[in-house]
């Protein structure tokens, strides 16, 4: 198992390889599929982003209401099948990967070779366990979306699994 910090250099997205489980520590942040379309509305029209793209990591999640005492609910992971109508322009815009649940697109998963990320595979059921390594939350956007909005998480050895590496080695086609 590999301990990783975000941000990731394409040094450090190029090494790892289809297979790998990591833990993985720093910021990432969440959106699914609205916060999605208005990122885009946003980039369309030439207007700042709530976060900068440039090695940032998304996790297609939509966090529950934290208890008492805990910095965000269960918060696991959507189908990221979902956003393979943004993920290859956001990769062509900087991002450095996603994490979420599934199989993504052929289109996707070549412009993840083109731009050197990766695409990391969270558990579907493991919410309370992804819930439990985000040590701080903030909303930076679209606070109407309520759990779709996006959120700066600082996530503490998040477990997953490399699906798929910046050669195109998926672990869904083996």
């Amino acid at each position: 198992m590999k301990r990783l910090a975000l941000p990731l250099s394409e040094r450090e997205r190029r090494a790892l390889r289809a297979g790998d489980t990591v833990l993985l520590s720093g910021t990432v942040y969440t959106a699914r599929d609205c916060a999605h379309k208005r990122i885009f509305d946003l980039i369309d029209r030439g207007e700042p982003l709530p976060f900068p793209l440039r090695d940032a990591f998304i996790y297609y999640a939509g966090p529950c209401p934290a208890p008492a005492g805990k910095a965000c609910g269960s918060c696991g992971p959507t189908t990221s099948a979902r956003m393979n109508a943004f993920a290859p322009r956001l990769l062509g815009l900087g991002l450095g990967g996603m994490i979420g649940k599934g199989e993504m697109s052929e289109e996707t998963r070549m412009a993840i070779v083109r731009n050197g990320a990766v695409y990391f595979a969270a558990i579907g059921g493991a919410g309370a366990i992804y819930g439990n390594a985000v040590k701080r939350s903030e909303l930076v956007a679209f606070p109407d979306l309520l759990s779709e909005a996006v959120y700066r998480f600082e996530m503490e050895e998040m477990p997953l699994v490399v699906a798929i590496d910046s050669e195109g080695n998926s672990i869904y086609q083996r």
